[in-house]
């Protein structure tokens, strides 16, 4: 499946480093299924998002995702991608960007022609630049969060609850960040998410490392932080978010949690439903 990584400090900007993918050769060992892009967003000290991505088409050709990112940001989304639609091209590779927000996903959804229906109605199909699911539900969801006046939170859970009901869901795992702000939604219970709470001292250097992303940051040794991923992390107590829980880390670092989704989709759909690619990329 898609790796997701989210590190949010407040208001301060701290300084991380980033290995989004290990060795190529380490890789090569590790995995018959090679990811397919990587990609990293952030919000700067001027409140300015950038994202850097690039589709990973041989382990010959990604310098991007091996290379150490030293980055300065207020907050960081990280994604690995495993292709369930889309080519292999930076339109396709995520983190995506809309209305100065990033967005990351893990998951499928399939009905792409509803979707494409959605967003016509919605009039933002021109926000999607890509052919992938997840760019689409990224729309949905801006499109939800302007008709509610840029309430971020009363948006995702508007878009998602029409998503629930109108289309075939396999997973909506989603980081969306603003500058101050990020959420985190586990929906439904299909993969795991996990939340960090690093938000007391702990005189101990963010080191964090998986299969996939690695994070380290001198400034986090002692500042406090919250961090998301899909997997647990080395070396340190993650809380496993719950199916329907609607997480939000705000600019003070306060956690609001909220199951805002109790129930599955309306169309939940099974393993042995995905296509072989789709399934491919969820269970790698």
């Amino acid at each position: 499946m898609c790796r997701l990584f989210g590190l949010h400090a407040g208001r301060r900007v701290v300084t991380a480093t980033f290995w989004l993918l290990d060795a190529p050769d380490n890789l090569a060992e590790q995995s018959k299924h090679n990811p397919d892009g990587t990609g990293l967003g952030v919000f700067g000290a001027d409140g300015a998002p950038v994202v850097r991505k690039e589709p990973v088409a041989a382990w010959q050709d990604n310098e991007f995702a091996t290379e150490a990112h030293d980055v300065s940001a207020t907050t960081f989304v990280a994604h690995v991608r495993y292709a369930s639609t889309g080519a292999l091209d930076v339109a396709n590779t995520h983190p995506f960007l809309q209305d100065g927000r990033i967005f990351a996903h893990n998951g499928v959804v399939e009905g792409m022609d509803v979707l494409d229906d959605r967003l016509r109605e919605l009039g933002v199909d021109g926000l999607v630049a890509g052919q992938t699911d997840s760019e689409r539900v990224f729309a949905v969801i801006t499109a939800a969060i302007r008709a509610r006046d840029g309430d971020i939170g009363a948006g995702i859970v508007d878009a998602i609850a029409w998503l629930a009901d109108n289309v075939p869901v396999y997973a909506m795992n989603i980081l969306l960040s603003t500058a101050t702000d990020i959420w985190a939604l586990r929906y439904p219970e299909t993969h795991e998410l996990y939340v960090l709470d690093r938000r007391r001292a702990v005189e101990k250097r963010l080191r964090l490392h998986s299969r996939r992303i690695h994070a380290e940051s001198e400034h986090l040794t002692t500042m406090p932080s919250v961090v998301f991923a899909s997997e647990p992390m080395d070396g340190e107590h993650w809380r496993l978010i719950a199916p329907g829980e609607l997480v939000h880390v705000d600019a003070d670092l306060e956690i609001h949690r909220q199951v805002e989704f109790p129930d599955p989709p309306r169309r939940q759909l099974r393993r042995d439903e995905l296509s072989a690619k789709a399934a491919a990329s969820q269970h790698t």
